[in-house]
């Protein structure tokens, strides 16, 4: 019997981004851009500085528009949507972890997971029941009532990625998670971000600096010199 046909989560399709220069020049970032990302899978986004990760990232999670190109998240073209329908599938489908893990001091772990969960509409009951699964499913379950002033830069950066995935979304874009810890602390954090995109059936995007931890990857896309390339699955050495 045949495996039942996936839809892509995400596909980037030739996205194009340029800036405007005081000067009045074009100032090209990326073009013809193209990657489809699978359900479950967790993709590497590596490239040098300036290359345009960030960019890119703004761009697929409908934060910014391409100047060329379209988005497709679940089959539906991001450029035939008002703006309204672009922050629904934003809210409701995407996730996003950034370097800085931007959690509310005066709340503690669980409420800080909790609470993009009661904005979407669920209880105070049930929001912290899954508040609860995802920081287990991260190693923190002795640590969800504590502020982030007295958690680890791992245990936030922890806390950070459980928030991301608080509502459930098909798409997580991380923008150099793990940017901001030294590499033992990366490398544990790492594991428990592929842990749970794996368990939660996501499609991640993962820009990183680190080579080592973008070789753990399934596969990689290299952004350099404007283009994005389909690196494969890099070695270890890489």
């Amino acid at each position: 019997m045949s495996e039942p046909f996936l839809e892509a989560a995400l596909r980037l399709e030739n996205v194009a981004r340029t800036f405007r220069e005081a000067e009045g020049r074009q100032l090209e970032v990326f073009r013809d851009a193209n990657a489809v990302l699978m359900p479950g899978e967790i993709v590497a986004l590596v490239g040098p500085s300036g290359s345009g990760k960030s960019s890119l990232l703004h761009i697929a999670g409908l934060l910014e528009m391409p100047t060329g190109g379209d988005i497709i998240i679940g089959g539906r073209a991001a450029s035939l949507l008002s703006d309204n329908e672009r922050t629904r599938i934003r809210r409701e489908t995407i996730g996003f972890v950034y370097q800085a893990h931007h959690l509310l001091p005066e709340f503690t772990a669980l409420e800080n997971v909790a609470i993009p969960q009661m904005i979407g509409g669920k209880s105070s009951k049930d929001a912290k029941a899954g508040a609860e699964r995802l920081l287990t499913l991260m190693g923190l379950q002795d640590r969800m009532d504590h502020r982030p002033a007295q958690l680890s830069g791992g245990e936030q950066q922890r806390v950070a990625i459980a928030r991301g995935l608080a509502n459930a979304p098909r798409i997580l874009l991380a923008d150099e998670p793990t940017g901001n810890l030294d590499p033992k602390t990366a490398a544990g954090v790492f594991e428990a971000l592929v842990a749970i995109v794996r368990n939660e059936g996501v499609a991640a995007l993962v820009a990183t600096h680190n080579l080592q931890l973008a070789a753990k990857m399934d596969r990689a896309l290299l952004l350099h010199e404007g283009r994005l390339l389909d690196g494969g699955k890099l070695g270890a050495g890489s």
